[in-house]
């Protein structure tokens, strides 16, 4: 087993980042029944590994670093390869997303490790994602941190059929 290191990223990981990100899609959302496949991920997702992904990358990691109450990032790194990413947004809620791990890399405790960093600084937030709704293991591994599907659907780019879920405040229920 490959020993896993949770890091802030620097900008220097932009396109690595980048690279993961299209890999991760890949493997994970190829779906006949959906229409979803290797062509249709590269011409909606192939942007990632682009130089105009790689600075959006590049940007999002500055004000990561920037602004570390507003914004989560951390990268997963198997040696000196990224193999995962978890980010986040601060806003009236907190949006956790996007969340991916290569294959290689899922069910060692990596996720876990990822999103007890992410609860961490999301506190007692009230928490949203979107999730594909294809993506069972990713639902499951949601509703273990206290996720729930909403009723809420999306079609990213007209096709990705994608679910909301929330995770209500822990403070909720003290308000009066």
């Amino acid at each position: 087993m490959t020993a896993h290191q949770i890091e802030v990223p620097c900008p220097d990981d932009a396109a690595p980042v980048g690279r993961m990100q299209l890999r991760a899609w890949l493997q994970t959302y190829p779906n006949e029944g959906a229409g979803i496949d290797e062509a249709w991920i590269r011409e909606h997702r192939g942007v990632s590994v682009t130089a105009e992904g790689i600075a959006q990358w590049r940007e999002f990691i500055e004000n990561a670093t920037r602004q570390p109450d507003v914004l989560f990032c951390r990268v997963v790194r198997s040696r000196a390869e990224i193999v995962g990413i978890l980010c986040g947004r601060r806003d009236e809620v907190v949006t956790l997303g996007p969340m991916y791990l290569l294959n290689e890399a899922q069910g060692q405790g990596i996720g876990g490790r990822l999103m007890g960093e992410f609860l961490g600084w999301a506190q007692d937030a009230p928490m949203r994602l979107w999730v594909t709704d294809y993506n069972e293991r990713a639902i499951r591994f949601y509703e273990r941190f206290g996720f729930r599907t909403t009723d809420e659907r999306e079609l990213w780019r007209d096709k990705l059929p994608n679910v909301r879920m929330v995770r209500e405040s822990s403070l909720s229920d003290e308000i009066i």
